[in-house]
């Protein structure tokens, strides 16, 4: 990601058998003791863009849910799929509250992009009712029966 080499006790050269030429670059980079976040690395794209092309070969070869969900959330990470939103607020309550709809917001975004979504607001239903209505040959009764339903669904 920034064209840093390892340095490990176990792979790669000793801290102390390197200089800078082995460091990488990168605009920021952000550490906790639970993740390595870097904006903007200065790795070669082909490179980046191999390991991706791998990752996407293993989530199709993977058999457990659990891996392939893994393998997803470091495609997402290693393809530029990370935002980062910030939020403030007057009042800790305020904070709070605007915290779990922004949590809200983003599971939902991910469940629409992982199982789909549909217009909303009945527009779907309508849509679907219109072209189901025009394949429909129908008499009498049957033709009355469909009407009202075609007119159910359109009603607000």
């Amino acid at each position: 990601l920034t064209g840093g080499q390892v340095v490990s006790e176990t792979v790669g050269p000793k801290l102390d058998q390197v200089g800078l030429e082995v460091l990488g670059t990168a605009r920021k980079v952000v550490v906790t003791k639970d993740e390595t976040t870097i904006v903007e690395g200065g790795g070669d794209a082909g490179q980046i863009q191999g390991r991706v092309n791998q990752i996407r070969a293993e989530i199709e070869n993977s058999d457990s849910d659990y891996d392939r969900e893994k393998l997803q959330e470091r495609l997402a990470k290693l393809a530029g799929g990370v935002a980062v939103i910030k939020a403030g607020a007057a009042t800790e309550v305020e904070l709070k509250e605007r915290k779990h709809r922004i949590e809200d917001a983003v599971r939902n975004a991910k469940a629409a992009v992982e199982e789909g979504i549909v217009a909303g607001g009945g527009v779907a239903l309508i849509q679907a009712g219109a072209k189901a209505f025009e394949t429909l040959v129908l008499e009498g009764d049957e033709a009355t029966g469909a009407q009202i339903v075609k007119l159910a669904i359109e009603a607000p």
